[in-house]
């Protein structure tokens, strides 16, 4: 689901009554409202903005990593990687919940907002994946199983996520927090992506530099 606040009829009115947010999105949320016709949405917190607004960017492409995240899952992958992606999935969704709400209201969603702890926890499972794959001696192509295909195409938007953040982060401050886990998740994403390969039994797919057909 992609964060704004007219995705929810329920938060009508959220703006002056802060506490009305954790409430709220436990109410039926309405697929269509209407007010985003003129090429505006809603923040939490009551603000109007373009929907090229460099945060609804931001949180536009952390909902599409969630999706990019669902879909590796949705093919039956190897519990030790589903595990860690369903965490995410639901870090992303409280990740997109703050970039969606205007500057400053972020507390009052009544969501426990993603911490140092979150990205320690993304430290620890790229070691423990690390530790069952062969070191690291070649660049690698994004190749391979379809999981593992599937989770660089994920990195990737990881990247993009993290790009589009720092942008709106230029315009109006998000917490650091969210900015070291994106740059921290791309890399857990590359990790479990070896690792869906090595799981299956598929080596890594090398890099092969392009031959120079002038030589020789």
């Amino acid at each position: 689901m992609r964060w704004s606040r007219e995705s929810c009829a329920a938060c009508e009115g959220t703006d002056r009554d802060p506490g009305r947010y954790s409430e709220a999105l436990n109410q039926t949320m309405k697929i269509y409202t209407r007010t985003g016709d003129d090429g505006t949405t809603g923040l939490f917190g009551g603000e109007r903005v373009h929907k090229h607004d460099a945060r609804v960017e931001a949180y536009g492409t952390v909902d599409e990593l969630n999706s990019a995240i669902g879909l590796v899952r949705s093919a039956g992958i190897d519990r030790v990687i589903d595990g860690p992606l369903e965490a995410i999935q639901n870090e992303l969704f409280v990740i997109g919940a703050e970039i969606a709400c205007v500057p400053g209201k972020e507390g009052s969603l009544g969501l426990a907002l993603i911490d140092e702890s979150a990205a320690a926890r993304l430290e620890g499972w790229i070691d423990e994946a690390e530790q069952e794959l062969p070191p690291l001696k070649v660049f690698i192509l994004p190749a391979g199983t379809p999981a593992s295909a599937g989770l660089h195409v994920a990195r990737t938007v990881a990247r993009r996520a993290e790009r589009a953040l720092l942008a709106a982060h230029e315009k109006s401050p998000v917490r650091q927090e969210l900015l070291v886990y994106l740059n921290r998740l791309s890399d857990l994403l590359f990790v479990l992506a070896r690792r869906a390969n090595h799981l299956a039994g598929v080596p890594d797919v090398p890099w092969k530099a392009r031959s120079d057909s002038r030589r020789g």
